[in-house]
């Protein structure tokens, strides 16, 4: 080799040497380099873990939300006339039931007469309600308004005043009446009725207590009830939804009613009938030809959220199966329809 070629090598050797010392790391600033690399490594891994949880959290938020509310399943002490108070909270709680409403109790229709519910006794039997993890969805009366006497239209409203006072120290949200007959000139009556609802519902407001007028007689059909409501003129007034009545005796699609007469339903009776010989006999849930199911389901999708109350007419007809199955299938059938 050439001294010049030699001495280019030589230089060329040592050129690269330099390079390569300057290019590798100290033994501390390795150090720090593999620190930094650590500290990323756990700062990436705890953002995802962070944003993973972030996701999740959403995602259990966004499945709980849309999962659709539990009912709220009643059932009217109508159906168990034989039945004392410790009785029915007892069923109520053993059969998932979540309301009761109270429709006379032991036979005695007179509820603010009724021992359980005396000044001395009251807070008790509140107490064992909520005990039971229950509610007292309605209490029921008996008054109707279409009375063109004034004395006994006066006792009706007064009657119903007892209710309301009931309602309110049992926390209850409901008081039912009826309008029941139209005898004489349609438009006096719907009138006297509506004029009765907004006294009764000026009253009751105060108290945290709404006045609910049935479907129930002359009244089954949505444009009449729309007309009693809108001239009744208060916020505190609104619609017990027997829905049997409308699509039986007011021949109407459960749909239909809703539509018409959602804004109004405070609360709803339900229950199942056939043909007879002499107009309708009342049948198991279900075992009927009243579209039950779809009663329910299109109240629950309008965005009601009352009580489903079953309504099982044992104290007028006791030839019907005893409570003790009835209301027990009733529960059966709704808690079927929820799966």
């Amino acid at each position: 080799m050439s001294v010049t070629k030699a001495g280019a090598w030589m230089h060329s050797r040592r050129d690269l040497e330099s390079h390569a010392a300057e290019e590798t790391p100290r033994p501390q600033a390795l150090v720090w380099l593999l620190n930094f690399r650590s500290i990323a490594v756990e700062l990436t891994r705890r953002r995802f873990m962070q944003a993973t949880a972030a996701t999740l959290a959403a995602l259990h938020t966004d499945l709980f939300a849309s999962r659709p509310q539990p009912l709220m399943i009643g059932f009217s002490t109508l159906g168990c006339p034989a039945w004392d108070w410790a009785k029915i909270l007892d069923f109520a709680q053993a059969h998932g039931f979540s309301a009761i409403e109270l429709r006379g109790l032991q036979g005695n229709m007179d509820l603010p007469a009724r021992p359980e519910f005396q000044s001395n006794h009251i807070a008790q039997s509140k107490g064992e309600v909520a005990a039971k993890n229950l509610k007292i969805a309605c209490v029921s009366s008996s008054a109707h308004l279409h009375d063109a006497d004034p004395q006994k239209h006066r006792e009706q409203i007064a009657d119903a005043k007892r209710f309301i006072d009931l309602a309110a120290s049992l926390g209850a949200p409901n008081v039912r009446i009826f309008g029941n007959n139209i005898e004489g000139p349609r438009q006096v009556v719907l009138e006297r009725i509506a004029s009765g609802m907004h006294e009764l519902g000026e009253y009751a407001g105060p108290r945290g207590v709404t006045v609910i007028i049935e479907s129930h007689g002359d009244f089954t059909d949505s444009p009449t009830l729309i007309e009693i409501l809108e001239r009744a003129d208060s916020p505190h007034v609104g619609l017990l939804w027997d829905a049997h009545h409308t699509f039986v005796s007011g021949n109407e699609d459960p749909a239909f009613t809703v539509e018409k007469l959602g804004r109004y339903i405070r609360h709803t009776h339900l229950k199942d009938s056939v043909p007879s010989a002499d107009g309708r006999r009342y049948v198991l849930t279900g075992r009927g030809d009243v579209p039950v199911r779809k009663q329910v389901e299109v109240l629950a999708a309008s965005g009601y959220r009352g009580c489903y109350s079953f309504e099982w007419e044992k104290a007028w007809h006791p030839e019907l199966e005893d409570p003790e199955i009835a209301i027990a299938d009733f529960a059966d059938f709704m808690k079927k329809l929820q799966r």
